[in-house]
């Protein structure tokens, strides 16, 4: 069965985007960007939220781009046909190989796992991932943590009151300072 995996730049006291919305401090070095070209390889389609999605929107025309260096366009490379699910209420059409959801999370992600397809089914948004964590969805959780206090903001784990076991399952620290921790939910 696919997992599904819920991966995300975080800072050290646990947010995704700082107080006044900023996330310019998740700029990946070389290093770390390399690291998320190989991660993105193994996603088969990725759940996105409408702020994220947005976000990720300059990818699909990235490659027009000709300031982009090599790492960047492979990135691009990637992206851009990667299947990419959105949900929104707000949106009423997506672009590239996008499309929006038709039903609920549990739903979407229940027809993805029994569909035939290689690759893991990644979630992306803090939003998005609280649903995805409330139902118990997620297999894996993988941050990027960045030596920074933000003091504030969207939060990278939903604010629940549900205790969840997790086992570390890999580390790495890159050259930027850059601390990589992926944990497995124990079942």
């Amino acid at each position: 069965m696919r997992s599904v995996t819920y991966s995300m730049s975080v800072s050290l006291d646990g947010y995704i985007v700082g107080p006044d919305g900023d996330f310019n401090w998740t700029v990946p070095g070389e290093d770390v960007f390399r690291f998320w070209i190989d991660e993105i390889r193994q996603v088969g389609v990725h759940l996105l939220g409408r702020r994220l999605y947005e976000t990720m929107l300059y990818w699909e025309t990235a490659d027009q781009d000709p300031t982009l260096d090599d790492s960047m366009r492979e990135w691009t490379g990637l992206w851009k046909p990667l299947p990419k699910v959105v949900f929104s209420t707000t949106l009423s059409t997506v672009q590239g190989n996008a499309r929006l959801a038709s039903g609920g999370l549990a739903e979407e992600i229940e027809r993805l796992r029994a569909e035939p397809g290689e690759g893991d089914i990644a979630i992306g948004g803090a939003t998005l991932a609280a649903e995805a964590a409330a139902l118990g969805l997620i297999d894996e959780y993988r941050t990027m943590v960045y030596p920074v206090l933000v003091g504030g903001g969207i939060p990278y784990f939903p604010q629940r009151e549900r205790r969840v076991v997790l086992e570390l399952a890999e580390t790495r620290t890159f050259n930027s300072r850059v601390v990589y921790l992926r944990y497995r939910v124990a079942r």
